[in-house]
């Protein structure tokens, strides 16, 4: 049986990545923070991802069951794949196309599938949402969705949520953000308007 991790540990794995930053940033959700999780910084070590997210699947409910892990492309695939792996189930991911999330590659959820949606950081939720309609429309059940950290915003998805770790970050509106006023640089690292 695998060690074990304390939210201390996985605090201190996010620290030594260098995964939080400090600055002016547009959110995937359209809010701004002066605060980013850049997961990717964690994703890069292989035996920390799966580390993580063997923890992840370990802190699941006992008796969820689990036929399939759905993520949003691009943020959510790698932490989706190290969580499929520690529940030995397969993996799919959708990506979007003109704006709008599909299961391409011959993706296919079967009928009636538990689906767990994994993703690296939620805020409000947005992807996460719009995989599980798209789940919920290819005829699966979204049985929970597991992230790498919650953010502390209110989650736009009704599935029960099992993030890893959560950090209370501040986000505003575009139209509130001090930061903006300020006249700080802004920067959008995340992937959702990644050229097509």
């Amino acid at each position: 049986m695998p060690q074990r991790l304390a939210d201390t540990q996985i605090f201190e794995a996010l620290v030594q990545t260098e995964a939080v930053r400090h600055g002016h940033f547009k959110l995937t959700s359209g809010r701004h923070s002066d605060t980013y999780i850049q997961c990717a910084r964690v994703l890069e070590h292989p035996t920390l991802t799966t580390a993580l997210a063997a923890e992840a699947a370990a802190r699941l409910p006992e008796g969820l069951h689990v036929d399939l892990v759905a993520s949003p492309a691009v943020g959510g695939i790698l932490f989706g794949f190290a969580v499929a792996s520690a529940l030995d189930v397969p993996l799919i991911f959708s990506e979007r196309v003109e704006g709008a999330m599909e299961f391409r590659r011959s993706f296919a959820v079967p009928q009636g599938a538990h689906v767990l949606v994994a993703e690296d950081v939620v805020t409000t939720g947005g992807s996460v949402k719009e995989v599980s309609d798209l789940v919920v429309a290819h005829g699966g059940i979204v049985v929970g969705v597991v992230s790498l950290i919650d953010r502390g915003g209110v989650p736009v998805f009704s599935a029960p949520f099992f993030p890893l770790l959560r950090l209370e970050t501040p986000s505003w509106d575009p139209k509130e953000c001090e930061l903006c006023k300020q006249g700080m640089e802004l920067y959008a690292p995340g992937s959702r308007n990644l050229a097509k």
